[in-house]
């Protein structure tokens, strides 16, 4: 492990060197710094209460009014996130041959907005609405202004951003929040088109994945606890295979065992010291050694 800010930027800088082309995996902390709060703390435990579970969502329309009500006063911070020095990070590495694939838990598409091409959003991406009796889709926002019409009162309510742009009302009655019906079958569940706690990731999706980390010659996790299985059963296939893994985390992580190298070392300003050291300074023309 590298606790330091300086041998962490040198152990990650050579780890990168020496395997170009890397699998990815980011988590909640490469996002925080935009203003997206995460789940867990440092030690890997849950900082508030689990996120709702699909199961529970699906079953009461008590716990969708609740949810809806919280997304339409928290959302307005996922949506008006912007990508941070960790992001733009990771995507000039892509740029530059580092990264084959990069594998998202994060559901606020902040990695295509830096610039990340090869992305897998693992959970989905938390713009798009679909209906779960039809399969109608739409964009996130025009679902947002349809519930702003029905339930003005709602939106200048006060209370602290949550993660994954939910909102922390309490003692609050959503009994009389309204929900608007799927417009093409008139009688579906609205949903976010991801991955809710308790439920499963597509098979397609994990598939594109677990490939995609074959074909790398070693793996690279950012910002991750890992305390999901769905983001940790990719470090246990990596070690299976024999590839070394990498992480660059602050705190406590399922897969600590797992890997070659651990960093512990804030996320942003490592990513860009350790990728920007892979760029030879104008010494390294005229034949002198180039480090970080």
């Amino acid at each position: 492990m590298c606790d330091t800010s300086a041998a962490g930027v040198e152990a990650l800088w050579a780890f990168l060197v020496r395997y170009p082309e890397l699998f990815v995996l980011t988590g909640a902390g490469v996002s925080t710094a935009s203003g997206i709060p995460d789940y867990r703390d440092a030690s890997g435990a849950w900082k508030r209460p689990p996120p709702v579970s699909h199961q529970a969502f699906m079953a009461s329309r008590a716990v969708r009014q609740r949810y809806w009500a919280r997304s339409l006063v928290g959302f307005r911070a996922l949506a008006t996130a912007r990508p941070g020095e960790a992001h733009r990070a990771l995507a000039a590495l892509e740029a530059g041959g580092g990264i084959s694939q990069l594998v998202t838990q994060n559901v606020d598409g902040l990695h295509q907005r830096a610039g990340s091409r090869r992305v897998i959003d693992l959970h989905g991406q938390a713009d798009l609405v679909v209906c779960m009796h039809c399969g109608a889709t739409l964009m996130r926002h025009a679902l947002h202004d349809a519930l702003a019409r029905r339930n003005p009162r709602w939106l200048d309510l006060p209370a602290a951003v949550a993660p994954d742009g939910d909102a922390d009302l309490e003692g609050v009655d959503f009994t009389d929040f309204v929900l608007p019906d799927c417009q093409r079958c008139g009688i579906g569940i609205l949903k976010p088109d991801v991955v809710f706690f308790g439920d499963n990731v597509p098979k397609a999706r994990v598939q594109a994945a677990f490939d995609a980390l074959e074909r790398a010659p070693a793996m690279l996790v950012v910002g991750s606890s890992l305390m999901v299985y769905s983001g940790y059963r990719f470090a246990r296939h990596a070690a299976r295979l024999g590839k070394p893994i990498a992480c660059l985390n602050l705190g406590r992580t399922r897969a600590d065992a797992l890997y070659a190298l651990k960093v512990s070392a804030p996320i942003g300003p490592t990513l860009v010291a350790a990728t920007a050291a892979l760029r030879p300074p104008a010494a390294a023309l005229s034949g002198e050694s180039a480090g970080p």
